[in-house]
């Protein structure tokens, strides 16, 4: 979930091909133009006060099932006689939904999952516009629906100021490391990039790889060290330049001592050998075991490798150490969402908005928290959480001061991809962080001038 290969995102991996099928089948600026951001779909969904009729609701089935939201639905057809909820879902569930959205047959709410990307549903008018909703009252709170929202989060979901989909769960990237075996050794997580080398001195004299990656998937190292570590040097202006295909965006000094410090950890040997051939469960594995002592990954760390676990095993999560004197605020984030949405076409969408106030109640939130593991979007739902693995990474949320995504993985496919062959050749050694600042740069100018890729703003 989340950043996973396992899938999820949600804001932070939709594949390639997702966007290359939706735009197959008649989506996204023609060829041969210059294809800007439009506002969005025209229609705003109601604030869901008439509740009657078929609600049908498809989601995403990854790993926490769909078993949370048909049992939500049999209490919401309880509570509203007149209305019939069926939620029904696939882990593909994406490939049923395009083919219904493109033939104007969409169901009345969705959870498409990280094979769909709805920046180009928003783009293309198939979304609907969700303030006016937002506006109104919640249920089971006081105020507006909007009020029970992290607004950091919420505003994930937003293009040109306006709402399109809505967030539930959600994942923060981090650091993890064993506390079992930190605690045994003396050795305390790291609170800048300083201490982070002279603690993996200490580790690699025990014999221990200091850190481990999922190399196979390189965008963890973009989440948990290039970007971070970026954001701590600059500021997050370095982030917003690159996020907006700025020209000279990827030479930011900022983003040179970046690379940097990934070459320095790697000219060490501070990370695991073969690294980047692992897979994620590999490499996680490896954590668990013992055999490396911290590797960067999200909150989904704990679901994906539970079963792995043994009772000694404490997973901890701790944010990418930031650089003493930088720009960035040391509590920032890389959060991705999980986003639910109504299509513009929804044939009941004032009772698809009733039945995801009920989902997004704050009574129903806390109960998701506590069953499913998960952090949900609402206040106050961290409440709830039993997982000794998710209490840190909560903490950590509640007391940060910038929470921020990164959108370019969904935005711009083969730049990214591009950015990640990239760094691997730089793990590698075969690339130094000049060199691999330069492949950056030119993928992004490749995207500037493609006019046929729909251009973003953050």
């Amino acid at each position: 979930m989340g950043l996973s290969p396992k899938g999820g995102l949600w804001l932070g991996g939709v594949c390639a091909l997702a966007l290359a099928s939706w735009t197959m089948i008649g989506c996204g600026g023609p060829a041969g133009t210059t294809a800007e951001p439009e506002t969005g779909g025209t229609t705003s969904a109601p604030v869901g006060t008439e509740v009657k009729g078929d609600i049908e609701v498809q989601a995403f089935k990854g790993g926490f099932g769909i078993d949370f939201y048909q049992k939500a639905a049999d209490e919401f057809n309880k509570k509203h006689r007149g209305a019939k909820v069926a939620v029904d879902g696939d882990p593909r569930v994406w490939e049923k939904l395009k083919p219904r959205l493109v033939a104007g047959d969409p169901p009345a709410l969705m959870f498409p999952g990280w094979g769909m990307d709805h920046w180009s549903l928003i783009t293309d008018g198939a979304l609907m516009e969700l303030d006016a909703a937002l506006d109104s009252p919640a249920e089971g709170a006081d105020g507006t629906w909007r009020s029970t929202f992290e607004p950091g989060l919420l505003k994930l979901g937003q293009q040109e100021g306006k709402t399109y989909v809505l967030p539930y769960y959600f994942n923060i990237n981090g650091w993890w490391y064993d506390k079992t075996v930190f605690d045994a050794n003396g050795w305390t997580a790291p609170k800048n990039y300083d201490e982070l080398l002279a603690l993996c001195e200490k580790i690699k004299a025990k014999g221990i790889a200091p850190i481990t990656y999922q190399g196979k998937y390189p965008y963890y190292m973009v989440h948990g060290m290039l970007l971070p570590w970026a954001h701590s040097v600059g500021g997050p202006e370095v982030i917003r330049k690159i996020q907006n295909l700025e020209p000279g965006a990827w030479k930011d000094p900022a983003m040179l001592k970046s690379a940097q410090m990934i070459v320095e950890l790697r000219d060490k040997g501070f990370f695991a050998t073969g690294a980047t051939a692992l897979t994620h469960t590999e490499s996680q594995s490896d954590l668990v075991v013992g055999k490396a002592a911290m590797i960067p990954c999200g909150t989904w760390l704990y679901s994906e490798m539970k079963e792995q676990l043994k009772p000694t095993n404490k997973l901890t999560m701790f944010l990418p150490p930031p650089v003493a004197g930088g720009k960035g605020d040391p509590s920032a984030m890389i959060v991705s969402i999980e986003p639910w949405m109504v299509p513009s076409k929804s044939p009941n969408a004032s009772g698809a908005i009733a039945f995801f106030k009920y989902m997004t109640s704050p009574e129903k939130a806390r109960e998701f928290v506590a069953e499913k593991g998960s952090l949900m979007a609402i206040k106050g739902s961290a409440e709830a959480v039993k997982i000794e693995a998710l209490k840190e990474p909560a903490r950590l949320f509640g007391e940060s001061k910038d929470v921020w995504s990164w959108q370019v993985r969904d935005w711009y496919k083969a730049m990214h991809t591009e950015i990640e062959n990239a760094l691997t050749a730089m793990l590698n050694g075969e690339l130094t962080a000049e060199q691999f600042l330069d492949r950056c740069e030119a993928a992004a100018e490749a995207t500037r001038k493609d006019s046929a890729i729909v251009k973003h703003k953050v």
